[in-house]
């Protein structure tokens, strides 16, 4: 089908472009000397929720809401309920108190708000929105986790950890051209651009098609496609052992989505909640929840039973949204 063929290789260009669009700025850090640890902290992940930013925006200016919203709560639902079941599958994933503290309790309060948006129409009888209020207190919710993480990290880390000096490093003097570094950087937000703009189009013909909503194919078709990045990264570091990095991978893009993809829609033009996003919500909201409870278990392990349970989970709510 030439709709879902378009989506396919929109999707593909979203990948590609945020591939090159890390390379490349994470090149142009090296040349002033800005340290791999920082590059991670803000290039890297940026770029692995590129895709769901660069849809998102596309839909909100072609009017396609319904899309972007189903896009961001499908690629948190499949983060948690695909990509983490997978990656437990393949290797149990140890869960970090820290994260639990942390990270796990930002995402749930940021969920649970995101409902109770969901829930409150502008007026009495009126359907429920994603307003630019609502979006604003999102995003201020993100600016204050950057700042946290941004403090928990220079008191743990000494100052001079923040910057490298290049010439101890050949690697950095060896790598392309400035010229070279901006051009990757450059064709990658190309990329992103024109895959999001074909996902978004054929995404439309693929719901005009089988006489599906937006949303559920965001939910389903998009959001799965655009948590590629997520999937690869989280199996990856699950089979190399790095709980922390695949836990913290799912955790990250999910609250990156919830706190600035979905309100940088939002503040372009109002988020109508689809039928059925307010149970969307919810599921998210239990599958998150789920880890805190293992954390307690005696090996707090999120292990290859639980991986299956999270995976069946998925799977089954996917049937149901569709064929229910």
């Amino acid at each position: 089908m030439v709709a879902l063929a378009g989506v396919c290789f929109g999707v593909l260009l979203l990948l590609c472009g945020g591939t090159l669009l890390v390379r490349g700025a994470s090149e142009v850090a090296s040349e002033f000397g800005v340290s791999p640890m920082i590059v991670g902290l803000t290039v890297v992940g940026f770029g692995t929720s590129s895709p769901e930013l660069i849809v998102n925006i596309v839909g909100s200016l072609r009017g396609e809401t319904a899309l972007a919203f189903g896009n961001v709560v499908g690629s948190n639902i499949s983060n948690l309920g695909l990509v983490l079941g997978l990656a437990a599958i393949v290797a149990p994933i140890t869960i970090q108190g820290e994260l639990v503290r942390r990270e796990l309790p930002l995402l749930l309060l940021a969920t649970t708000m995101m409902t109770v948006m969901a829930l409150d129409g502008p007026l009495e009888g009126s359907p429920a929105v994603l307003g630019r209020s609502d979006s604003i207190v999102l995003l201020l919710m993100f600016c204050i986790f950057v700042y946290i993480s941004a403090h928990d990290l220079l008191a743990t880390k000494p100052t001079e950890a923040l910057f490298v000096n290049i010439s101890e490093h050949p690697a950095i003097l060896s790598a392309p051209s400035g010229r070279a570094r901006w051009f990757l950087v450059l064709a990658g937000f190309a990329l992103l651009f024109v895959g999001g703009e074909l996902t978004v189009r054929n995404a439309l013909g693929l719901a005009s098609h089988f006489g599906a909503s937006p949303a559920i194919i965001g939910l389903f078709v998009v959001a799965v496609g655009t948590s590629m990045p997520e999937l690869v990264t989280t199996i990856v570091a699950a089979m190399r052992g790095e709980s922390d990095l695949a836990l913290g991978n799912v955790i990250g893009s999910n609250i990156f989505n919830s706190l600035l993809v979905l309100p940088a829609s939002g503040l372009i033009g109002q988020i109508p909640i689809p039928t059925g996003g307010v149970g969307d919500l919810a599921v998210s909201w239990v599958l998150a929840a789920v880890l805190i409870p293992i954390f307690f278990m005696r090996k707090a392990k999120l292990g290859r039973v639980a991986g299956s349970i999270f995976l069946v989970a998925y799977c089954s709510y996917v049937a149901f949204r569709i064929f229910g």
